[in-house]
């Protein structure tokens, strides 16, 4: 068991974008209630069951786990909503921190969020100037919401 401490933010701009490669990633979610998510994604040829619980400020349970893709690929066709299709770039960060910056397509396209995963919930870090508005807590951020609810209908 882990604790996931995460701050999302708006992208005001592509500056970040520079010489980086990212990776595609397809996501579905088999249950998606505000006490708990099930998630199957697939980044490249990898794939990871996740089961988060429910989030207290910025912080919420997290298992993940490695599964084979054909199983991934199979269980997104179970999955409610829209499947999230983004490309995913990891952007070093101080501290050892990393930014995950997701840039959405398909339904949601057009929304660039950048997120950072923090050991505590008071961790200080420094904030890029691409960095937007800050929307850690506005739940329709979250992947969850977007499968149900995308970008493109807002």
């Amino acid at each position: 068991m882990s604790t996931e401490i995460e701050r999302k933010f708006l992208v005001r701009n592509l500056s970040w974008k520079e010489n980086q490669e990212g990776v595609f990633i397809a996501q579905g979610y088999l249950n998606a209630t505000p006490d708990r998510t099930v998630r199957v994604r697939i980044a490249g040829e990898q794939a990871w069951i996740t089961i988060k619980g429910r989030t207290t400020g910025i912080s919420r349970l997290e298992f993940e786990y490695p599964i084979p893709l054909s199983d991934a690929q199979q269980l997104l066709l179970l999955c409610e909503g829209n499947t999230i299709e983004k490309i995913r770039y990891r952007i070093p960060a101080d501290q050892n921190l990393i930014w995950e910056v997701d840039e959405f397509l398909g339904a949601n396209k057009g929304l660039i969020i950048a997120e950072i995963e923090l050991n505590a919930e008071g961790q200080v870090f420094t904030r890029p100037g691409w960095l937007g508005e800050e929307v850690s807590r506005d739940r329709r951020y979250y992947n969850s919401y977007l499968s149900q609810n995308p970008y493109s209908v807002w």
